[in-house]
């Protein structure tokens, strides 16, 4: 844990289970708490106890974001779904995407409800950001084949959302994050490839503060070797 205006760190919590892979983490003031995704299983650390309840996703679990409602979203990308947990591990939901979304990556939630999903790995033909329908299909995408213009993308990742549904997205392999409006459309570049080192990978926005952190990375041999968070006033 990490103080938030000297941004010196605080404190360190050890999370064991059956994973022994922490793939993502986000924390929820509602219910004092925070969630570690594993690759099988979820991670719920009570604050400030310290208190570790965990369940199974039954699938690969990845990227995690909380609803409108205080539950938690996982995506499960080998299986292309999305599953909505309650705090105790309750399973309220689960969402089939389409086969065109291939490799979904990170799912957040609308005010409105509506789920927003990135896409797209090294080898998939589309690297977009999708507003799915309650049928679980595809109705507004941003992005296409990848490519890095101002209409492209190349290998979207982490997103975050603010108070008007406004959508920031981590683009990792371009290096820079974007701004898409609430119906997807480009708004602008928040942050361009002169001001990463490496590659972009987690996005945490703060709304009342109005700062983004930006973890990135440093990929070599097909191994993270360093990693800092930016901090940006947005």
């Amino acid at each position: 844990m990490i103080n938030i205006d000297s941004y010196r760190l605080q404190r360190c919590l050890t999370v064991a289970g059956r994973d022994t892979i922490c793939y993502d983490m986000i924390a929820c003031g509602h219910n004092r708490c925070i969630y570690v995704s594993g690759s099988s299983h979820m991670h719920r650390v009570a604050l400030p106890g310290d208190e570790i309840t965990e369940w199974p996703t039954d699938d690969e679990s990845r990227f995690l974001s909380l609803t409108v409602t205080h539950n938690v979203l996982v995506t499960c990308p080998e299986v292309r779904k999305i599953k909505e947990f309650t705090t105790d591990g309750q399973l309220i939901r689960e969402v089939v995407l389409p086969e065109d979304v291939c490799s979904p990556v990170h799912t957040v939630q609308l005010s409105s409800g509506e789920l927003v999903v990135s896409h797209g790995d090294v080898n998939d033909p589309l690297h977009r950001v999708c507003l799915k329908g309650s049928d679980g299909q595809v109705v507004k995408s941003y992005g296409g084949p990848p490519g890095a213009g101002s209409q492209q993308m190349r290998g979207p990742v982490h997103m975050a959302v603010d108070g008007n549904d406004s959508i920031f997205v981590a683009d990792r392999n371009s290096h820079r994050v974007l701004l898409l409006s609430p119906s997807l459309t480009y708004v602008r570049e928040v942050v361009s490839r002169i001001q990463f080192h490496w590659y972009p990978r987690r996005l945490s926005l703060d709304v009342q503060r109005r700062r983004l952190y930006v973890a990135e990375n440093e990929w070599n041999d097909g191994e993270f070797t360093a990693g800092r968070v930016v901090v940006l006033k947005v």
